[in-house]
């Protein structure tokens, strides 16, 4: 398999842990290379359903290795609960399959309790973070005062660098009005996790850089989606990492010149999780797929907001990550529906956009403007091959396709990995 990146190309939630699953197959090695457990990858095996947070999806096929890459935000304590979990449903991670850079930051409660705080202090103007600490982590990250892996895993340096971030967090909390966190229930918890997790730990730069000498084919597993990215998102309502294809080299050290390929992973329509402009928002979407039992959020069980397909902010996903081949799921989302809109361009009074505006007044602005397709009415969900598809969701897919400006490579109609048809 060619070096691969597997980008989100909305704002995340695009099935990627299904297409990362069937792509895998031919993979040797899945690197998760950026943000952390505010990402859920929901993955389905015969009739088995996994939720996966940090560790890659890669991990439910034998013989293959994960790894977290440094660009990865890692909570210690889910991260060992996410492995309790996968054993008891029979999936072993062992160090003979699965790495953890010992450059990965590490998130803690400080984190996840300053992140709760700003978000009420913020009102009517919150981002609609998952308050898992992700931006505060990589907010230390940047400030140069955040503790790696390799410090966790080192007890007396952990003990001394842990109390005088929480001594500093304490401080932050208290000017929140917000309940500071033990020191010491950090650390016994932390030390634990440290325990479980120290045999795991590698350099992955070197591991990845030998991988790709030795030919061996690497999939590098985005989190979240284009539209999130801290540089290439509708900021502020993003995360605070570069979700793009972009990140796949910084966060895991591999080199643009050993990357072959991007992938775009979207659906047949568009959602959005949290706050921020959604130019396709549409209540008869969103009716239709919260009626059917989809679209809740992986990790917050949260409805995510829907609407029809968009094609100026795949386009633009297309130019920023440089997509060269599509995967469209959730197809069968749409079955039931007699006429498809596709937004094909924006504007704003006489004002017209084919492209996304940075400013986010000027998004918040934007009206769809639409094209109408034909719908298919027709189940879509045993179809396995191309020529299964009615012609009008071929036409479908075709259609946005083309107005993504890249390949069509893969048409997925359920969650199930049978359920994926190659173009």
């Amino acid at each position: 398999m060619a070096n691969t990146i597997l980008v989100g190309a909305q704002w995340g939630d695009e099935g990627k842990g299904k297409i990362i699953d069937v792509l895998t197959e031919d993979a040797d090695i899945v690197v998760r290379y950026a943000g952390g457990n505010n990402a859920g990858h929901t993955v389905i095996v015969g009739g088995q359903k996994f939720v996966l947070h940090l560790i890659p999806s890669g991990i439910l096929r034998p013989g293959k290795i994960c790894v977290i890459g440094n660009g990865v935000v890692l909570d210690p304590i889910g991260l060992v609960s996410e492995m309790a979990g996968l054993a008891k449903l029979g999936v072993k991670v062992t160090p003979d399959n699965f790495l953890i850079s010992e450059t990965a930051h590490v998130v803690f409660p400080y984190h996840r309790e300053l992140d709760g705080a700003r978000e009420l202090a913020k009102g009517k103007g919150k981002i609609g973070t998952t308050k898992r600490g992700i931006g505060p982590c990589y907010g230390d990250k940047a400030a140069r005062v955040g503790l790696r892996v390799s410090d966790l895993i080192s007890p007396e340096r952990f003990a001394a660098k842990l109390k005088a971030r929480v001594q500093d967090a304490n401080a932050h909390l208290k000017g929140l009005g917000a309940k500071p966190v033990s020191y010491k229930k950090i650390l016994a918890d932390y030390s634990a996790a440290a325990d479980v997790l120290r045999t795991y730990v590698a350099n992955t730069v070197v591991y990845l850089h030998e991988a790709t000498r030795a030919k061996r084919g690497v999939l590098f597993e985005g989190a979240q989606g284009t539209f999130l990215d801290i540089d290439h998102g509708t900021y502020p309502y993003v995360t605070s990492s570069n979700t793009t294809a972009g990140g796949a080299c910084t966060g895991s050290g591999v080199p643009p010149h050993k990357m072959d390929k991007v992938v775009g992973v979207m659906k047949a329509y568009t959602t959005r999780v949290g706050e921020g402009p959604l130019p396709t928002e549409n209540a008869q979407v969103s009716d239709l797929l919260h009626g059917m039992g989809r679209e809740f959020g992986a990790t917050t069980g949260r409805a995510r907001r829907c609407g029809w397909f968009d094609a100026v902010a795949t386009r633009h996903a297309t130019m920023v990550n440089g997509i060269d081949e599509l995967a469209v799921t959730n197809l069968d989302g749409l079955d039931t529906l007699a006429a498809i809109k596709v937004c094909t361009g924006y504007r704003v009074g006489a004002v017209k956009f084919d492209h996304l505006p940075n400013d986010i007044e000027v998004l918040a602005l934007c009206e769809a403007v639409y094209e109408e397709r034909p719908g298919w009415q027709v189940d879509t969900s045993k179809a396995r091959k191309w020529k299964d598809l009615p012609p009008k969701a071929r036409d479908y897919l075709k259609f946005i396709a083309d107005q993504t400006s890249a390949k069509l490579a893969i048409a997925s109609v359920g969650p199930g990995r049978e359920q994926t048809i190659f173009v």
